[in-house]
């Protein structure tokens, strides 16, 4: 009773299929949990649901959960997932008549309450916290399933259930969401998206899937099934910590938890310790993500190979633009071209037409025929990648709040009773931004550089959050921190990443991981499923800051 262990078999729809069966096959466990849920996901779940009203779950689920839910019975894992999407009830009877057809004795309970009734939404859910989750446990549930939850809730709701934790063991409860935090990014903690992969035993090949061992206080140990690929390493553990966070305080439903006083140490290979973690009183209200349909959407390619790249791309925005008009049409010139080179690819640049417009015909086969008709008609050796279509639906997503106790949270316990989950008494009214940091002076005197990439010093990890993103830098030494604290500024930033010196910029550090995380806002403008941008996600920002070549202090080596 003094160890939960608990490990994820999905980081979003569409992880690895058989991670279920490998994480029930590879070792001891308590609790199983899977992320199916994503901001676009619900986007993607909204529209299933609206072709069908009585689909709206991820339905990759059942078929996983086919090949292992004997397996989980018999050694008595404890099954928890978000895969409920929009439709947790569905899913749940979906779950009970697959244990009929299999012949086995399965007790589901599911929570809902998250779903927003909104006529001008697709989508609004709250994310919910932790407590209905345990109360499906404690009432003896073998599989739970849920709606909007936070990612973190799928880990800690098994901890309250396990450890009897109440609304004011705020310290645990926030260690226990730095744990689920940590591993709900499937592969991600053991090596997978890791900045130093070839450093890695299997050099990334295939990383593991996590396990949490979470203890009564809320520490933990992080680590994976023996064998398995990958590495856990205060550096891995480090990234995902990093991954899609804000300032130190991490505000969550149950919980506002300080990322500034988490404290990470190897215990041993492949295990490294979490511990030190505060929280606060959660805020007095929930987070809401919306989603709605923005319009219509296309995209044509045009290959400028050789000379003039300029022109030629100013050439074909002009004759784009007498031919459809300008309203919602976007140019980005990828200059991936080289001089004097051999062949052909290397020679060329890629120029991205986008349109966007609520009307479908507009933005279909009006704007692909106009495009693929300048093929005779435009700059010397004028040629696309892609071929005329129709356009595609995208979405739209925003962020609202609502407060805790306007949201009915139920859990829906194996018996079918509905016991209603009360929001929390305490809570501390904390929802903007917290205090950004500025960049320290006073360093330690460096007074020989040399030149080289940012990424032979530090690691970078980024992702979205709607329209922003995020961006955590970490060193690797002390002595890289004492310089990179005081060197990376927002102003830095932004000349290294050109595109963020417009946009809202907050930094924020946290010195126990040795790192500096900033928050850009609107970089994704509308969030992942409306950007145009080559990396709609962000997901290669940090890769690519560390990438520019800077002036490194001359002492600190690779």
């Amino acid at each position: 009773m003094s160890v939960l262990r608990v490990g994820n078999a999905s980081g979003f729809y569409g992880d690895r299929f058989d991670a279920w069966r490998e994480m029930l096959d590879g070792g001891e466990l308590d609790v199983l949990t899977g992320d199916y849920l994503a901001e676009l996901t619900m986007l993607i779940l909204g529209r299933d649901r609206m072709r069908d009203p009585s689909l709206g779950y991820a339905k990759t689920f059942l078929r996983q959960l086919e090949g292992v839910l004997g397996t989980a019975r018999e050694r008595g894992v404890t099954l928890v997932t978000n895969a409920g999407g929009l439709n947790p009830a569905g899913l749940a009877d979906a779950v009970r008549s697959l244990a009929a057809r299999l012949g086995l004795d399965v007790r589901v309970g599911y929570v809902e309450g998250d779903a927003l009734q909104r006529p001008d939404a697709l989508t609004a859910n709250a994310y919910l916290g932790a407590f209905g989750i345990a109360a499906c446990l404690d009432a003896g549930a073998d599989v739970v399933v849920t709606g909007r939850v936070t990612d973190a809730s799928l880990a800690v709701g098994p901890a309250i259930a396990r450890f009897g934790w109440g609304r004011d063991d705020l310290d645990a409860l926030a260690g226990a969401t730095v744990a689920g935090h940590l591993i709900e990014c499937g592969a991600q903690v053991a090596g997978g998206n890791f900045s130093f992969f070839t450093e890695l035993p299997d050099g990334g090949r295939r990383p593991g899937f996590p396990i949490a061992e979470l203890h009564p206080d809320g520490s933990s140990v992080l680590t994976k099934h023996p064998g398995t690929g990958g590495a856990v390493t205060v550096e891995t553990v480090t990234a995902q910590l990093l991954y899609e966070v804000g300032g130190p305080d991490y505000l969550g439903p149950d919980v506002v938890t300080r990322l500034d006083t988490v404290r990470l140490g190897r215990e041993g290979p492949d295990r490294v310790r979490v511990t030190g973690v505060r929280g606060t009183p959660p805020p007095d209200t929930l987070k809401v993500g919306v989603n709605n349909l923005g319009g219509f959407r296309n995209s044509m390619t045009f290959v400028l190979c050789g000379l003039d790249v300029p022109a030629k791309a100013a050439l074909v925005r002009s004759q784009i633009e007498e031919s459809v008009g300008t309203e919602g049409l976007e140019f980005t010139l990828a200059r991936t071209d080289h001089p004097d080179v051999g062949d052909t690819e290397a020679a060329s640049a890629l120029l991205h037409v986008h349109l966007r417009d609520g009307d479908r015909a507009r933005a279909g086969r009006a704007f692909s025929a106009a495009a693929v008709e300048l093929a005779l008609a435009s700059y010397p050796g004028c040629t696309l990648t892609t071929l005329p279509g129709d356009a595609t639906p995208y979405g739209v997503f925003t962020a609202d709040t609502i407060a805790q106790d306007a949201v009915q949270h139920v859990a829906v316990l194996p018996s079918g009773e509905r016991v209603p989950v009360p929001p929390p008494t305490v809570t501390s009214g904390l929802q903007g931004a917290p205090l950004q940091h500025e960049a320290l002076t006073g360093g330690p005197s460096l007074h020989a550089t040399r030149r080289g990439p940012l990424g032979e010093l530090v690691g970078a990890r980024s992702g979205d959050k709607g329209g922003d993103a995020n961006l955590g830098v970490w060193a690797r030494t002390d002595t890289t921190w004492a310089w990179l604290r005081g060197w990376l500024t927002v102003e830095r930033l932004s000349e290294l990443l050109p595109e963020t010196a417009p946009l809202t910029v907050e930094r924020y550090e946290l010195p126990n991981l040795r790192a500096v995380n900033f928050v850009i806002r609107g970089l994704l403008g509308q969030g992942v499923a409306a950007s145009t941008r080559f990396d709609p996600q962000a997901k290669a920002l940090g890769e690519l800051l560390r990438s520019r070549v800077v002036d490194l202090p001359a002492e600190v080596s690779a």
